[in-house]
């Protein structure tokens, strides 16, 4: 009897010590649906119709405002005959998209004045912007996501490509000197009651990286470095969203654009700068949730509305040299439960303001120093040895033929941040097909530049919060 209390009572103090001594862990490998990623694929080249609902825009009593997202492929046919056609098109514009945003901070760290930026042409301008429910651009093989705003009074509906990585918001304007396909009809300022001029010593257009002016009228340029641009007269202009007007924002009205904007009726600038549609509203935070990017799925851009309770939080970092991108305090990347052997410092701003990791609504593909996605590739291939390899595909250089299988287990990839906070990402988001038959790749890539980039395929299904008045990220997984 002594000796069976004796067992009773060592197993009734032991246990609970033993629970508190096994903290809650990410499974080292995560499952991938091959079946369900082939078959969205095939959804994605099918042809949809456009159903033409767009959802009702929401205003709260606490301020707070939410856009739709939806997927663009729900409101436009394919113009692709298969998904690798569509992927092709779709990772040519992501590489554009990344040479843009290192050509501007690279610009900033080497201490570029405005004064030596000129415009391409001062000779025609527009006026106007407008943003809107961001969708998926990937049907029309973009990679962006789009947002649906009213512009003007009384408002003309457009679509806007949502980007985090820029300030200035815009729209295409009549008349037009040059203008793109968009899917809306071009923006008519003569139609607005609220459409102003800028004039030149307005603090706003001062606050532009380069203007000029034009009978005492703002001009402004906005050039991405991959050979997109915008030019036109600098404007305030009414916003609707929802049942909510914002009055008096400034934007620009494009007269003169050119590049891969995707059928957008122009860009809602979502950036750190005084310009950018979160400063201009005096949001104190703003998020999304990227939808799918081969759903017709939907989700919300929303401002000022609180970090989900259960997001895991990283510091929200500023670099001095450019106040638009959004760094993140990333402490390192862990493949299968084992971190990654890169420098403490690999996501450091360094002193001169190269460096660092900002997360971009923009760039579909995460890029990463060479060094560090060295060290990423060879744990996730190291771990993944019992699957068929195969050749690599455009920027992808781990590729796997999963046709034979309908499920795989891969090795879990997390990110990490301070204080031990892990966000664990679905396999979904890091092994991608690239065609209908099976082909994955590891979806990540190394840039030659010293700025890495989150970018929104590790996003997708997330909802990313930026409190701006707490320097504070939030990522919360399934928060669509």
């Amino acid at each position: 009897m002594g000796i069976l209390c004796y067992y009773f009572l060592f197993a009734l103090l032991s246990y609970p010590a033993h629970s508190r001594n096994l903290p809650t862990t990410t499974s080292k490998t995560t499952v991938l649906d091959v079946a369900a990623s082939i078959q969205a694929t095939l959804n994605a080249v099918s042809s949809y119709s456009n159903s033409g609902a767009t959802q009702s825009l929401t205003h709260s009593a606490s301020s707070s405002l939410s856009l739709p997202l939806h997927s663009r492929i729900s409101l436009h046919q394919h113009s692709h005959k298969d998904y690798m056609s569509l992927i092709s098109a779709r990772l040519g514009r992501d590489s554009a998209r990344v040479r843009s945003l290192t050509t501007r901070l690279d610009l900033a760290v080497s201490g570029i004045a405005t004064s030596d930026l000129k415009p391409v042409d001062t000779e025609s301008f527009g006026t106007d912007e407008f943003e809107g429910p961001v969708v998926s651009g990937t049907s029309q093989g973009s990679g962006e996501y789009f947002s649906r705003v009213g512009i003007g009074r009384p408002p003309s509906q457009v679509y806007v490509v949502l980007d985090t990585g820029s300030d200035v918001s815009w729209v295409q304007c009549a008349p037009c000197a040059d203008c793109y396909q968009q899917a809306d009809p071009i923006f008519e300022p003569t139609s607005s009651a609220s459409f102003a001029q800028l004039s030149c010593d307005a603090a706003r257009c001062k606050s532009l990286d380069v203007f000029e002016c034009r009978n005492n009228t703002c001009l402004y340029e906005v050039a991405y470095g991959d050979g997109s641009y915008t030019v036109g007269d600098f404007v305030t202009e009414t916003i609707s969203i929802g049942g909510e007007s914002l009055s008096d924002v400034a934007i620009g009205c494009g007269h003169n654009n050119e590049g891969l904007f995707v059928g957008a009726a122009g860009l809602l600038g979502l950036g750190g700068g005084p310009l950018s549609f979160p400063s201009q509203l005096n949001a104190t935070s703003f998020s999304y949730c990227l939808v799918d990017r081969d759903s017709d799925s939907t989700s919300t851009l929303e401002f000022n509305t609180a970090t989900p309770h259960n997001a895991v939080t990283a510091p929200l970092r500023r670099n001095r040299q450019l106040n638009t991108f959004y760094y993140v305090g990333l402490t390192g990347i862990s493949v299968g439960g084992e971190m990654l052997k890169i420098p403490a410092n690999a996501f450091e701003i360094d002193e001169s303001g190269n460096g660092g990791i900002i997360i971009d609504s923009g760039t579909a593909v995460t890029r990463l120093q060479t060094e560090t996605y060295d060290a990423l590739r060879s744990a996730f291939v190291n771990m993944t040895q019992g699957l068929e390899s195969t050749s690599g595909v455009a920027l992808f250089d781990a590729c796997y033929d999963l046709s034979k299988i309908e499920s795989v287990d891969v090795p879990t990839l997390s990110f990490h941040f301070e204080d031990g906070k892990e966000l664990p990402l679905p396999a979904k988001n890091y092994l991608i097909p690239v065609d209908s038959q099976g082909t994955f790749c590891f979806a990540f890539a190394p840039t030659s530049g010293a700025l890495s980039i989150i970018g929104n395929v590790q996003q997708q299904g997330t909802r990313v919060s930026f409190d701006i008045a707490n320097s504070v990220v939030g990522f919360s997984a399934a928060q669509c």
